[in-house]
C-alpha cells in the first residue's frame, strides 16, 4: 500500500505561484498531478517518470507548470506559475509503478492510477 499525501494548496491572485507537493510512502516512478473543479470531469496536470527522464503536461498549463521529482525526501513537485482563476481546483497527486515511460503516459492521460491521495485546494482570484 503507498500513502500520498498534498500539501502547499492555498489562495493565490491571479498572476501568482503556488507549489504543491505531494509526499508518498513508497516510491512509484510514475506520478501523477490531477484537479478537480465543481461541477468538472477530474483532468490531468501533469505526470513524470522516474526522476523525470520523461513529463507529461496537459495543454491547458504547459509553460506556467512544472514537475518534478525529489527522491530524497520522498517527494513530488508541482510548481505552478501564471495562475489563472481557471487553475482553482482540489489539486489530487497520484502514483503507479510502471515498466516504462509509454505506459505512465498511457496512464496519465487515462487518469489509470493505482494510488491517489486526499487533494488538496488551490483557490485562484482574479
Amino acid at each position: 500500500q503507498v500513502q500520498l499525501v498534498e500539501s502547499g494548496g492555498g489562495s493565490v491572485q491571479a498572476g501568482g505561484s503556488l507549489r504543491v507537493s505531494c509526499g508518498y510512502s513508497s516510491r512509484r516512478n510514475c506520478v501523477g498531478w490531477f484537479r478537480q473543479a465543481p461541477g468538472k470531469a477530474r483532468e490531468g496536470v501533469a505526470a513524470i517518470y522516474g526522476a523525470g527522464s520523461s513529463t507529461y503536461y496537459a495543454d491547458s498549463v504547459k509553460g506556467r507548470f512544472t514537475i518534478s521529482q525529489d527522491y530524497s525526501k520522498n517527494t513530488v513537485y508541482l510548481q505552478m506559475n501564471s495562475l489563472k482563476p481557471e487553475d482553482s481546483a482540489v489539486y489530487y497527486c497520484a502514483a503507479h509503478f510502471v515498466l516504462r515511460s509509454d505506459d505512465c503516459s498511457a496512464r496519465f492521460w487515462g487518469a489509470d492510477f493505482r494510488y491517489w491521495g486526499q487533494g488538496t485546494q488551490v483557490n485562484v482570484s482574479s
